[in-house]
């Protein structure tokens, strides 16, 4: 059965995400609130964690990950990109967008698309999201929490424990998650792709 952690929204309690964390470099899947939704989230490591994912949301082997990342500052690190890409990201995140880049060397290839070695990337605003991986450390692989079927994602931390008790690991709850799924935005090509309008504007993305 999934361990539920019900925490403050503004001041999550370290211990309840110090139990987050020691799960996930345990090998575990944690369901958690975002700005945009439900996720499903695991270390980069966790191979079974991304099979786990994948068949909770029965995914084939050509969806994007999403490497969720605290600051704009650790983007360098994995992802490969031209310089007008650097500034599109800088220009919106954090941002309710997931965007699709080249995956730089350090990030897993089990993670990466197979034929276009891209992966997605998020920069949230969520503050309970912000705290969790601010205590673990480093990114979390993670898939938006939409069940199959379904067109938007969870939002409700009781139903995530009912519907996925014995699928996940924990279930982190502030009582504070985003209602819509992000906007996905292609950027590995050579201008802006909106691949999804969301809950973040596409209209930065849109030519006039």
């Amino acid at each position: 059965m999934a361990r539920y952690l019900d925490v403050h929204p503004d001041n999550p309690q370290p211990r309840a995400l110090q139990q987050c964390v020691s799960t996930l470099k345990d090998g575990g899947l944690v369901a958690y609130p975002t700005d945009s939704g439900y996720a499903l989230g695991c270390v980069l490591d966790n191979r079974d964690g991304l099979e786990r994912i994948r068949s909770i949301r029965d995914l084939d082997q050509h969806h994007h990950f999403t490497l969720m990342i605290s600051e704009f500052a650790q983007v360098g690190h994995w992802v490969d990109m031209d310089n007008w890409v650097f500034r599109t990201l800088k220009a919106n995140t954090p941002g309710l967008y997931t965007f699709i880049v080249k995956a730089a060397p350090e990030v897993p290839k089990v993670m990466q698309h197979p034929k276009k070695k891209s992966i997605g990337l998020r920069v949230p605003t969520h503050r309970s999201t912000l705290a969790l991986l601010e205590a673990l450390g480093e990114p979390l692989v993670t898939s938006s929490l939409i069940l199959p079927g379904e067109d938007e994602p969870m939002t409700d931390g009781w139903l995530v424990k009912e519907t996925l008790d014995h699928q996940v690991d924990i279930v982190l709850d502030d009582g504070n998650c985003g209602l819509n799924a992000t906007t996905v935005v292609d950027l590995t090509g050579g201008e802006p792709e909106v691949l999804r309008v969301g809950a973040g504007d596409p209209t930065p993305f849109v030519e006039d």
